[in-house]
């Protein structure tokens, strides 16, 4: 999968962003893009900042969600890496040439204007809330990706009823290997886009 198809995904990585994370990287693979994320890969030998720049780099597309940003209760730091992951890919995009002048993000937020609070600068950028609700998020993100990619592509709600039923599948089937549910809410990155990946393109075969 070459640059034009590629999504860098900058999100938050906890428990609690998983019912957002899981149908994001599925939309961006139902429409027969390539979702790049910091987990794709585990290799404690190497510095994470540079996978995220070697990503962003081969990537056209961005998606960065700023909606874990700010800090739960007092006296907790605020969650910064989103934001500098943000800076960097739009510094590729300003200070690169060719192709990276091409490059193109979407903000994701919770609500539409909240992150003014906090970085003012991104007035007038493409954001979108998704209310953290993955039928909105599905939504947003299929909407956007469709604008910057040439095709004719499925709609929102039928992405997303694609997605429950990925789920249920899936489920089946890696109980079926022996996995617990636990170990089936703890699936690795890699392992789950390989997972929708595979059954994306067998009911897109079948269709």
């Amino acid at each position: 999968m070459n640059f034009t198809r590629n999504v860098f995904v900058n999100c938050p990585f906890d428990n609690a962003y998983l019912p957002l994370l899981r149908p994001l990287l599925f939309t961006v693979i139902y429409l027969g893009l390539k979702p790049r994320i910091a987990f794709e890969s585990l290799d404690s030998g190497k510095p994470r900042i540079d996978k995220i720049v070697k990503m962003i780099k081969a990537s056209r597309l961005a998606i960065h969600d700023l909606s874990r940003c700010q800090a739960e209760k007092k006296g907790e730091y605020f969650r910064l890496n989103m934001p500098f992951e943000l800076g960097i890919d739009v510094g590729c995009r300003l200070f690169g040439a060719g192709a990276f002048n091409s490059k193109r993000c979407l903000i994701l937020e919770v609500k539409r204007f909240r992150f003014q609070a906090a970085i003012s600068d991104l007035s007038g950028s493409d954001i979108a809330a998704h209310r953290n609700q993955p039928r909105v998020l599905v939504a947003a993100v299929r909407n956007w990706l469709s604008n910057h990619i040439p095709g004719k592509f499925a709609g929102p709600t039928q992405v997303f009823d694609a997605f429950n039923e990925f789920m249920l599948v899936n489920f089946e089937d890696l109980s079926q290997r022996g996995f617990s549910k636990r170990d089936i809410d703890k699936l690795p990155i890699h392992e789950l886009i390989d997972c929708m990946t595979r059954w994306i393109l067998k009911a897109h075969n079948a269709a």
